[in-house]
């Protein structure tokens, strides 16, 4: 393949013995000329850059926040494998926020591997060339004559050398403009098991994360936040001033904060700390919630997000309809690392610290919010203890920076687990109501969605599988506001959407009298020889997961084993999974769960089974224990004594497979998670005969 000066930028070394490749990961234009000592002093002057020194040991700057999907790994393990070197050679370093360097410099939406792929291919292609060319020009032979093994070049009498020992001479070579990537078949390091690189330091306690930053002259500070839809009126703060350690108490846009010497101290005083609340209307409870939800299932101001031919005829005439609706409640994301950040604000510069998703959009609303310009504002990047989408968000950011202006100081802003459990920014709430017609040879000729979702947005996804395959389709969404804060939430809308919509078809099997994966085979065949309507997914890559997960769980062949089946596509990722469930002293417990995934290309095997595997308890113990409730604005439980979360001995033993196909890599933090409450739901539907049309089940 052909490469070009948009893809690379190759450095003189300045010193002896290191080799520096800039790479743009994303088709930017090229950056001016910078010197190497400039690049590796400085973490890098282009859009990312690989290094080698003297001794072959290869540094790779990851750009991406690493939230816990293995990005950090993934990456170098790409530019390893094109490289041809050792594993134990790469040592990888996370950038800072450079917009001049990076683009999509964010984690989110399961699409950091597919956007850099090829990127990530031809930088280590690209400078295993240049190491061949090097020792060619070196031994005086054609470069075809050379081949590279572990970091080091092999000639064609027995000529052996090292990268390291070839960076120089490299460095001063022009950048080829044709490239070879590896075959598959030849792979030593991408598909295997690769250790995280933050492996050692998390378990040894190493401070990666934000809530580990300490700086020079730093406070720390609690911020008391309304219920959702009131208004602070006043606060009493005269006690909590003369508290040991409490440095100061102001309030700002609607908050109270506490700024002291510790947390401790913070957390003394914050008892005693009292707040008076107004509001122009009754605050929301659950009632409120319920009420919207009826109100929107009967509006007639619903969005329509799809109409395939005409659905109100095919109903009427259908000789069986099967109607259900499904409810999810608001759910916190979680995280064990509660919302934190850094924040230094001074007259004309402003360093960010901790842990986001979104650092370029933060570094922008701290722009917006102090009027000072992005290029003033410096933004470091730290280790995320999980996030879920819920650091996609950037409200703890700002609070950091505008109470730094006010107080004048270096501060970091801490959440308790109670804050961050009742300070919003939740999955949102959301109502579904389904129904399908039946002609009387079982088939179905008409289905419906309307989704009532509050501050949800397009409650749907109008496009998903088993649109397509229907001829007489109506997609509705209609979106409650409410002054709860909500955000995306692991695999937005499809986490619930997914249990809900595979729940259903579940039951349309039932009444049609069908075997619900020959179904749903059925319904993708007639996708692929006569699709309805626009397509956004593969009928063959669906059915490839739908037959290796029938295979591999024995659907339908263990006795004494009650099995559920779903399947779902998002993130551009086919997700099948079988689980299993079992009567035991009267209840059901989920003892397995075997999904199939196409991902594409997996990079790293052991980073893609924990990718899958977490999404599954994720999805699991979400489904079946976790739940918000409100009354007057106020959510509630607020820690995990009494936020239900699933437990170790209640996690099934989970079987994850990938399609070996080769295509590019696509999504995999997220895709697991919607089929889940599926499966699980369809297994104690088997086994009980009671289905589920709320979450949490228990």
């Amino acid at each position: 393949m052909k490469t070009s000066r948009r893809d690379f930028i190759q450095k003189t070394a300045l010193f002896t013995g290191v080799f520096t490749l800039g790479f743009d990961w994303f088709a930017a234009e090229a950056a001016a000329e910078t010197s190497t000592m400039e690049v590796v002093t400085g973490a890098g002057r282009f859009n990312a850059f690989l290094s080698i020194d003297n001794l072959g040991k290869i540094t790779l700057f990851s750009p991406n926040p690493e939230i816990g999907q293995g990005i950090k790994t993934a990456f170098p393990v790409v530019v390893a494998e094109e490289l041809d070197v050792d594993w134990a050679q790469v040592q990888v370093e996370q950038a800072n926020l450079d917009t001049k360097l990076f683009e999509r410099q964010l984690t989110g939406g399961s699409g950091a591997l597919k956007h850099s792929w090829e990127r990530l291919r031809k930088a280590g292609a690209t400078v295993r060339k240049m190491m061949m060319q090097a020792a060619a020009d070196q031994w005086k032979v054609d470069i075809g004559q050379c081949k590279t093994s572990k970091g080091f070049v092999l000639g064609p009498a027995g000529q052996k050398a090292s990268y390291g020992s070839l960076a120089e001479a490299a460095s001063k070579l022009p950048v080829p403009t044709e490239l070879t990537y590896k075959d598959r078949k030849d792979y030593k390091i991408i598909g295997t098991r690769v250790k995280g690189v933050d492996n050692k330091n998390v378990v040894t306690g190493k401070p990666l994360f934000g809530i580990d930053i300490r700086k020079p002259g730093m406070v720390f500070a609690q911020i008391v936040r309304p219920p959702f839809g009131a208004t602070l009126k006043s606060f009493s703060a005269e006690d909590v001033k003369k508290m040991p350690g409490i440095l100061e108490v102001v309030s700002f846009k609607n908050k109270v904060a506490i700024v002291g010497e510790n947390t401790y101290a913070i957390l003394q005083a914050r008892a005693s700390l009292t707040c008076d609340y107004s509001s122009d209307a009754p605050l929301e409870s659950n009632e409120t919630h319920q009420n919207w939800f009826d109100e929107g299932m009967k509006s007639e101001k619903a969005q329509v997000m799809r109409k395939d031919g005409d659905f109100a005829a095919a109903i009427a005439s259908a000789a069986k309809v099967i109607e259900a609706t499904y409810e999810c409640p608001f759910i916190s994301h979680s995280p064990m690392e509660p919302m934190n950040f850094f924040a230094d604000v001074k007259a004309d510069s402003v360093l960010l610290a901790g842990p986001t998703q979104v650092p370029q959009p933060a570094q922008k609303a701290v722009s917006d919010l102090l009027k000072i310009p992005v290029d003033k504002i410096q933004v470091e990047l730290s280790k995320m203890g999980g996030g879920f989408g819920r650091r996609l968000s950037n409200d703890f950011v700002l609070e950091a920076a505008e109470l730094s202006s006010i107080i004048k100081k270096p501060v970091l802003v801490m959440w308790t687990r109670e804050d961050d459990m009742t300070g919003g920014t939740y999955r949102p709430a959301a109502r579904y109501r389904f129904k399908a017609g039946l002609d009387k040879n079982g088939e179905i000729i008409a289905f419906a969605l309307r989704g009532v979702g509050l501050n949800a947005g397009n409650s749907t996804r109008q496009d998903n599988f088993p649109v397509g395959a229907i001829e007489n389709v109506l997609i509705e969404s209609v979106d409650q506001k409410s002054a709860v804060t909500t955000g995306p939430w692991r695999a937005p809308i499809t986490n619930f959407l997914g249990f809900a919509e595979q729940a259903f078809l579940d039951e349309v099997a039932e009444v049609a009298g069908k075997d619900p994966i020959q179904m749903r085979l059925a319904l993708l065949e007639k996708v692929k020889t006569k699709p309805v309507g626009k397509i956004t997914y593969e009928p063959a890559r669906f059915e490839e997961v739908i037959k290796q997960v029938a295979e591999k769980a024995q659907w339908k062949k263990k006795p004494g084993v009650h099995q559920g089946f779903s399947v779902y596509y998002s993130h551009l990722s086919y997700v099948a999974q079988i689980a299993e469930v079992k009567v035991e002293k009267g209840k059901p417990k989920v003892t397995k769960v075997t999904a199939v995934t196409d991902c594409g290309e997996v990079v790293n095997l052991s980073g893609a089974e924990n990718q899958v595997k977490g999404a599954i308890i994720d999805g699991m113990g979400h489904a079946m224990f976790a739940k918000l409730n409100f009354q007057k604005g106020v959510a509630s439980p607020s820690n995990f004594n009494a936020y239900r979360m699933i437990r170790g001995n209640e996690i099934p033993v989970i079987d994850a497979h990938f399609v070996n196909n080769g295509i590019a890599p696509t999504g995999l933090g997220e895709p697991a998670l919607p089929p889940t409450g599926g499966s699980i739901a369809n297994a104690i539907y088997a086994a009980t005969k009671k289905r589920h049309y709320k979450q949490p089940f228990n």
